[in-house]
């Protein structure tokens, strides 16, 4: 997959992904891998800018085998902004779908 567009859609993937459920960093990496390669670099480069926004807040949960796991919870304002992402994007396509068919 060309990765400009990647670039332009992995921060509402990610935020899609927090719609469904509370996850961890790596959980999220291997939730949105199963569709296109990301790094984990650039995920936590994204879910640190949503935070900084406060469209996510973290939490700590404590792991069994090892250290405890920083989860991302998407806010009330991270939920609007997810949906107005998902509805500009969706548009998008069916402009460029309307051009290139």
């Amino acid at each position: 997959m060309n990765a400009q567009y990647k670039k332009g859609v992995l921060e509402l993937c990610v935020l899609s992904k927090l719609v469904e459920a509370d996850r961890y960093g790596y959980e999220l990496t291997e939730a949105i891998s199963k569709q296109m390669v990301i790094s984990t670099g650039t995920l936590y480069l994204i879910l640190k800018r949503l935070k900084d926004e406060t469209y996510v807040e973290t939490y700590l949960v404590e792991s069994g085998g090892g250290p405890a796991r920083k989860y991302y919870h998407l806010t009330d304002k991270g939920r609007t902004y997810q949906a107005a992402q998902k509805k500009e994007w969706l548009e998008f396509i069916e402009v460029v779908q309307g051009i290139i068919e």
